[in-house]
């Protein structure tokens, strides 16, 4: 089918004022009268607070106000379990946790009495191995907890005991993932104003999550949601970090602003958001896999242990996400999976692109080419022998019967366009040959529940209005984080009216116009905001039609609208202009806004058993990664990635290999070099001096295909794209240097020191 808007790559709407530096981002906002405020944090890990000393900041001249747990109205928040403090009260339970927070006439000011407060602590022994907090003779984190355990998720499908004792070989193999910093070139910023535009307080800055921010500000105040402004402005990325972090900001810059009755500005340097603001979570993984000869799995057991950090934070939703896809998308009959999130004194995690999925897909994947050595086969064909098609079974039961399952499709268009056969053959055939670069292919696969899942009721809304001279306004509940969702959500609207794009202007998001839609994450831009804002278009357009259909004495279902007019679909009659059409509506008094709402559909989830229609529909992608590997040296260059993804259909091409692009350079930091270092909760490395991530010099050639079977419940049949392209990478990269180098590594980074001594946290393949 053509479009006249849709599957177009059109120009970004917010291009021009980005790139010709116009954009306000919250560091640039300046208020009349402003003030800076910033946070004492803490000097341990795990500490109590005997004393907080203020006299010598107060006696500073340039000091407003100066604030401690004791001042905040609420101090306690979170999305999920509010067990996060906005400043820490009696006990500090990480290295960032505030202490307290200063408003000054400068920023300069603010850091200086931040100097001359003196805090007594009594340090206190932590516990940092997620393992060891299982345990129940642990020192707890929060004493008032029975345990140090925040979740635990389970799976049942089948009989595991069966299933291995029919397996003719099976393998036990353990793998680990790393504490990951988020890396936005923006650091977190906020400004609060008081009193502003009838608000108690509004907030502009760099929020991920707006509705959550108002949520979280709200309940630290105790005061009403309309009392509380969110304006979002642009963001400098964000790759699901700037969520909590905000909010903590957020209710301190409030408390501070209400008190001073001020405008507070507070902007984290580099050093200040690596320390404070939370991470991917690290992963343990156990993985015990049993097939027959011919590479038929017959059974799975997994046992996930994620570390929490101080707080609860995300880490619910987060092991929800890998217990329902940490098999990979393969058949299987017997699957006993269980994933744990426990308290630690480390740095705390929360959501990061990929939320859950780039940790056990590291694991599934490194494990099905594990499995394929074993049994002689190429990793591609013990893939396709066992992956998900049209009306498979998944692990949690359900049936995949109401859209296409490409996984077949994908992996046969990426296998081709990469030549990996001939490569697989080439470079193993090469590994005998003298010389320490050694070159390997490595495949990896995924599927991806679209939007929250059954982890919470899923919904967005948008507001349309047709103003009198034709032109259109759009604001939509969910947020423009760099990911391009306006210009896509104004090609949904444009291509549903039937008019230009150049027609449409998209709203700042702000939470007392635009409608509660949730948190922007899951990649549900598309899917959830596309149909909302279709719900609405579909309304003005019945609306002018009925108008039309009266004035020429005609059934409405004869008339379209398209290329700005109205028209006789079957004469092709032209019957009156789009402008022309909005100027009469208004003249005869018709209301030309609609809110639009979109559910999606119904989804399940048995908690006693894992079994239920987690999501309602999945996306599928292949990745295949092409490495030189220096074994003398232990380096690593990604030379070619090869990335399919099955979009459903691509709203703007544009944006969606933009997606691809940057999902890739993540994979590839995740898998080959990123790692924040902690040592007993300390962070080793809390700059960009010594986290190293990807540059420009390190971007191997790119060839993204976007693969197209449209879903029946996605706009124009769109699904997601914005964490897939990046869940994948890390294994299909650990897959290649295992076959260059003939060592498989099972903990990420691969980096130097890794590959040149071959780490690895084997457990040895057992056959029957």
């Amino acid at each position: 089918m053509k479009y006249r808007e849709v599957n177009k790559s059109v120009n970004r709407v917010d291009a021009y004022e980005k790139v010709t530096g116009k954009a306000k981002f919250a560091a640039d906002l300046s208020f009349p009268d402003m003030l800076h405020a910033k946070v004492l944090r803490s000097r341990y890990p795990h500490a109590k607070i005997n004393k907080i000393e203020l006299k010598g900041a107060l006696t500073f001249s340039k000091v407003k106000a100066l604030l401690t747990a004791a001042d905040i109205p609420n101090n306690e928040f979170g999305v999920i379990i509010q067990n996060q403090q906005v400043l820490a009260k009696e006990y500090v339970y990480y290295i960032g946790d505030g202490i307290a927070v200063v408003a000054a006439e400068t920023e300069e000011a603010a850091e200086k009495a931040l100097e001359l407060i003196e805090v007594n602590y009594e340090e206190l022994p932590g516990i940092y191995d997620p393992e060891e907090a299982s345990k129940e003779t642990a020192l707890r984190v929060h004493p008032e907890l029975e345990d140090n355990q925040v979740v635990h998720h389970i799976l049942r499908k089948g009989n595991v005991n069966y299933g291995f004792a029919k397996s003719d070989i099976i393998l036990e193999r353990e793998y680990s993932t790393q504490f990951i910093e988020h890396s936005y070139i923006e650091p977190e910023a906020i400004v609060a104003v008081p009193h502003d535009n009838n608000h108690l307080i509004t907030i502009y800055g760099s929020i991920q999550n707006p509705f959550a921010c108002q949520n979280a500000v709200a309940s630290v105040l105790r005061v009403n949601l309309n009392e509380v402004r969110i304006i979002q402005n642009h963001i400098g990325g964000s790759f699901g970090g700037k969520d909590e972090v905000m909010s903590a900001m957020a209710a301190r810059a409030s408390v501070l602003a209400l008190k001073t009755k001020r405008p507070v500005k507070m902007v984290n340097s580099r050093y200040e958001s690596i320390l404070e603001s939370y991470k991917r979570h690290p992963y343990k993984m156990k993985y015990k896999i049993g097939a027959s000869r011919d590479g038929k799995l017959l059974s799975m057991d997994i046992q996930c242990i994620a570390d929490s950090g101080a707080y609860a934070c995300q880490t619910p939703f987060v092991t929800w996400r890998s217990v329902v896809q940490a098999t990979g998308p393969y058949n299987l009959s017997n699957v006993k999976t269980d994933t744990y999130g426990y308290y630690t004194n480390n740095v705390y995690t929360g959501a990061m692109r990929g939320y859950g999925s780039p940790q056990i897909i590291f694991a599934q994947e490194s494990l099905m080419d594990e499995l394929a050595v074993e049994l002689k086969m190429n990793p591609v064909e013990i893939r396709l022998k066992n992956i998900y098609h049209n009306n498979s079974i998944t692990a949690s039961g359900q049936k995949l019967d109401n859209h296409e399952v490409s996984l077949e499709e994908v992996i046969k268009k990426a296998v081709k366009a990469s030549g990996y056969y001939e490569k697989y053959d080439l470079y193993k055939n090469n590994q005998s040959k003298p010389g320490d670069k050694k070159r390997g292919i490595g495949i990896a696969i995924s599927f991806r529940g679209c939007s929250l899942g059954a982890e919470a009721v899923d919904a967005a809304g948008a507001i349309v209005a047709i103003q009198k001279d034709g032109s259109i306004l759009i604001t939509s509940g969910l947020a423009e984080n760099g990911q391009g969702l306006k210009t896509v959500l104004s090609q949904i609207a444009a291509e549903e009216l039937g008019v230009d794009m150049k027609r449409v202007i998209y709203l700042e998001l702000d939470t007392s116009i635009s409608p509660d839609s949730g948190s922007t994450v899951a990649s549900r831009g598309t899917i959830l905001g596309g149909n909302a804002v279709k719900v609405a278009v579909s309304k003005l357009k019945n609306t002018l039609i009925e108008m039309i259909a009266k004035k020429y004495k005609m059934k409405r279902n004869d008339i379209i609208i398209k290329d700005n007019q109205l028209i006789n679909k079957n004469t092709d009659r032209k019957l009156i202009s789009f402008e022309k059409a909005a100027e009469l509506a208004y003249q005869e008094g018709l209301c030309l806004s609609a809110f639009g709402w979109y559910n999606a559909p119904d989804i399940s989830w048995n908690e006693e058993t894992g079994q239920g229609r987690p999501y309602f529909t999945y996306v599928y992608g292949c990745q295949i990664a092409e490495v030189e590997v220096d074994k003398g040296t232990g380096k690593v260059d990604l030379l070619k990635m090869t990335a399919a993804h099955d979009v459903g259909r691509a709203i703007n091409p544009a944006c969606l290999k933009g997606q691809i692009y940057g999902g890739v350079m993540m994979g590839m930091g995740y898998g080959l070099m990123e790692e924040l270092e902690t040592d007993k909760g300390y962070i080793k490395n809390a700059n960009f001096d010594e986290y190293l991530i990807p540059t420009i010099k390190d971007m191997p050639e790119i060839n993204p295909i976007i693969v197209e079977n449209p879903d029946p419940n996605g706009p124009f049949g769109a699904k997601s794209i914005g964490e897939p392209t990046l869940e994948i990478g890390a294994a299909a990269i650990a897959n290649a240097v295992a076959q260059a180098t003939g060592k498989r590594i099972r903990h990420l980074p691969l980096n130097l020191e890794r590959v040149l001594l071959g780490y690895s946290l084997s457990k040895g393949g057992r056959k029957k």
